[in-house]
């Protein structure tokens, strides 16, 4: 072998090194937030040389959870709100997959992103098992003699679920000003699902009002709450494939709008260093 061929495996191996290892190149801090949805002064370790980025992942089990069931809420194509349709889906990809990946991204130390995922997976496991027969939960609230379906349309369970969709907004708030640390498409996302779910608990609350008119108003609030529940997906969906081309590092790229650089940190790493 000449030395110019050992030559070229040896660059050969050093590309693909640096394709492998996401430690042994310099990134800008709008590609580390772009990758990992967390600000890079935040954490630093050195699990990224050797596990995978987990975000993506969330990220398909949020999309493809959510996504149809907005579709659903505004009745395209003669869709209904019930979402009782996806229950499989919001089991597989909106609760297992925000799971693991939150799980992956505790591992790697981003915690932001971590507990985005495990919160929403949590609540996407609870909005299916709530749906599932099997788990009796409308049933509870159906009158006797009437059968399980009955208990969808009882103040009860209508008030009850909205208070759920209430805190779940709460949430969503403290998510919303987080995210102005990380980037305008993550700030995008809280925002209007917080809309979205604002939308959703009136609309729960005004069909436990059972006041004549109250139907076709609580209609229009769902169909509201999916729009806002589709813009959340249509930014999601742009930062998913801005990663996907960064991960693959593609030469083009997609702007998600960096934030981190305008509201400075508050000197936590720094303390956490002097300390350590």
């Amino acid at each position: 072998m000449s030395s110019n061929d050992v030559k070229l495996n040896g660059d050969h191996l050093d590309e693909l090194h640096r394709f492998r290892t996401a430690g042994s190149v310099q990134i800008s801090a709008e590609l580390f937030e772009k990758l990992y949805l967390t600000p890079q002064t935040v954490v630093k370790g050195e699990l990224r040389k050797t596990f995978g980025n987990p975000t993506p992942i969330g990220l398909v089990g949020f999309l493809i959870a959510l996504t149809p069931l907005s579709c659903e809420l505004m009745g395209w194509r003669g869709a209904t709100s019930s979402g009782a349709a996806g229950i499989a889906t919001y089991f597989f990809f909106g609760g297992l997959l925000q799971f693991i990946a939150g799980l992956l991204e505790w591992v790697l130390g981003n915690t932001f992103p971590s507990v985005v995922f495990c919160c929403f997976g949590a609540f996407f496991f609870s909005f299916g098992g709530t749906l599932n027969p099997n788990f009796g939960a409308y049933a509870a609230y159906a009158p006797a003699g009437e059968p399980a379906s009955a208990g969808l349309a009882t103040r009860g369970f209508n008030a009850s679920f909205g208070f759920i969709l209430l805190w779940m907004g709460v949430m969503t708030l403290i998510f919303l000003v987080c995210s102005l640390r990380v980037n305008i498409c993550f700030f995008v996302i809280f925002l209007s699902l917080l809309l979205a779910l604002i939308f959703l608990t009136v609309a729960y609350w005004l069909l436990a009002d059972d006041i004549v008119g109250n139907a076709g108003l609580a209609s229009k609030m769902l169909v509201t709450a999916g729009a806002c529940a589709f813009v959340t997906c249509a930014a999601g969906w742009w930062i998913f494939f801005a990663i996907m081309l960064a991960t693959l590092d593609f030469p083009v790229q997609i702007p998600v709008g960096d934030l981190s650089r305008f509201i400075k940190p508050g000197g936590l790493q720094k303390r956490l260093q002097e300390e350590v």
